[in-house]
């Protein structure tokens, strides 16, 4: 699933393309693509005719445009497999066309591409929430490390706070959001600790140290267009990001650990995969 830094691509490419532009007609091609909007696709695509986006806007995984139409905002999230994609009008359709927004201007188009269906779009109310407008579907989720009012010592606490194993905290998107199953595990190798380290024992500065390392990297990710193990995860333009070249532990079973040499391992989490160095990431004492 396409985490913070892949979303942020996404949204930057959505931002350049296609804020300001004011949107003709909604084609929904597959009813799951706004399964959450109840009064189904019709309902949906006629109330976007004649909007116009005013900007693209990210909180942790999710992107929404907002609307000229007074407190609404179109919610959007990847899922497993979605991509926002820009094309000329022209261009045949993908196989796994889910949505097509076209605009007054007759410039290029607006497809959501989704081949496991698991992404989708819902319209939301947006709510005053701490000085920052959000979708009222998403007013739960925590700000994220690259956000410019996200507090470092107010997440370490709350992380110290969660009585849980280190990793699911990391992943529990209400505590800080954007970290996905690639991000904790790469945060984890770097702050050289245990997913499985409970968090309740975590020193201050073991806390601070995971956070930090989680929005390092995830900067670097950034930089790199973010990371792509296939190709259903492309910016808006369909090009793949590259910083799978530069990960230390995710998917690296069995090859040596970049710091000291050890077989990087895996284990089975929550249905996942976590991956890890057994020397610079110790098992805590009680498990082993």
């Amino acid at each position: 699933m396409p985490e913070l830094p892949e979303v942020e691509v996404v949204r930057a490419g959505l931002e350049a393309h296609v804020a300001g532009r004011t949107i003709a007609a909604v084609e929904v091609l597959h009813p799951r693509a706004v399964r959450r909007h109840e009064p189904g696709p019709v309902d949906f695509a006629a109330r976007l005719g004649g909007l116009r986006i005013d900007a693209v806007r990210r909180r942790g995984k999710y992107l929404w445009l907002e609307l000229d139409s007074a407190g609404t905002a179109l919610l959007a999230h990847l899922g497993m497999s979605g991509q926002m994609l820009v094309q000329p009008v022209s261009a045949p359709d993908e196989k796994h066309l889910r949505v097509r927004v076209r605009f007054a201007d007759d410039g290029t188009e607006l497809r959501f591409v989704d081949q496991r269906t698991f992404g989708g779009f819902a319209l939301s109310e947006l709510l005053e929430i701490e000085g920052e407008t959000l979708p009222e579907t998403i007013a739960h989720i925590a700000r994220d490390p690259m956000d410019p009012a996200f507090s470092p010592g107010q997440a370490a606490r709350a992380l110290r706070a969660k009585r849980t194993e280190l990793k699911r905290a990391l992943l529990d998107q209400t505590l800080v959001s954007g970290v996905g199953n690639i991000y904790a595990d790469e945060a984890l190798w770097r702050a050289k600790l245990h997913w499985a380290r409970p968090t309740g024992k975590l020193t201050a500065a073991q806390a601070a140290a995971v956070l930090a390392a989680a929005t390092e990297v995830m900067a670097e990710a950034l930089i790199a267009g973010g990371t792509s193990f296939d190709p259903l995860y492309v910016n808006v333009n369909g090009q793949s990001g590259y910083f799978d070249r530069a990960l230390n532990a995710y998917g690296r079973v069995d090859e040596p650990c970049r710091r000291c040499g050890t077989p990087i391992s895996r284990e089975v989490f929550m249905n996942r995969s976590s991956f890890f160095c057994p020397r610079c990431q110790p098992r805590p004492r009680r498990q082993r």
